[in-house]
C-alpha cells in the first residue's frame, strides 16, 4: 500500500454510468444533486457515485462513505477496496452502483472518498420534502 494520495478529478452523483464498448469512455446519465420526496425515509432505487482519479501511485485503499450530515456525520452505508495505479499519468475511472440506498429523513448527505484514511473529497446531496401536484381527474 502506497501512501502518497491520488488527486481527485470528478466526483459526481447520477442515474447510470454507460462505458462505451470500444473506446471505455463513460457516459454519465441523469446527474442528481437533489432528491425530492413526497414522504421519508425514502429508498431511492439506484445511485451511482462516479469519481476520477489520478497521480496514483500503485495499490492504493480507497473508501467511500455516505454520511448524513444532520446526524454529526453518521455513516449510512460504506464500501472499501483496493485500486492499482498502472503509473501517475493513469486516470482511474470509478463508478460505485449503489441499490436501495434509504435516505431517513430530509436534509444534507454526502457521499465522501477516502484514500489510505484521508478524505480525498466529498460530493453533496439533498433531499427534500416536496408535495407534488394532485391527480386532476
Amino acid at each position: 500500500m502506497n501512501e502518497i494520495s491520488p488527486i481527485l478529478l470528478s466526483a459526481i452523483t447520477c442515474d447510470r454510468v454507460i462505458f462505451d464498448r470500444i473506446t471505455g469512455m463513460p457516459s454519465i446519465i441523469n446527474i442528481i444533486q437533489v432528491i425530492n420526496a413526497p414522504e421519508f425515509p425514502v429508498r431511492n432505487s439506484q445511485l451511482v457515485f462516479f469519481s476520477e482519479l489520478t497521480n496514483g501511485h500503485g495499490e492504493t485503499d480507497i473508501q467511500i462513505n455516505l454520511i448524513n450530515v444532520e446526524e454529526e456525520d453518521r455513516v449510512l452505508f460504506s464500501q472499501s477496496k483496493k485500486i492499482i495505479f498502472k503509473d501517475v499519468r493513469h486516470v482511474l475511472t470509478l463508478a460505485l452502483n449503489m441499490r436501495g440506498i434509504v435516505f431517513p429523513e430530509s436534509g444534507e448527505y454526502r457521499f465522501q472518498l477516502f484514500t489510505n484514511g484521508k478524505l480525498l473529497g466529498e460530493r453533496r446531496i439533498i433531499c427534500r420534502k416536496v408535495e407534488f401536484p394532485a391527480d386532476d381527474q
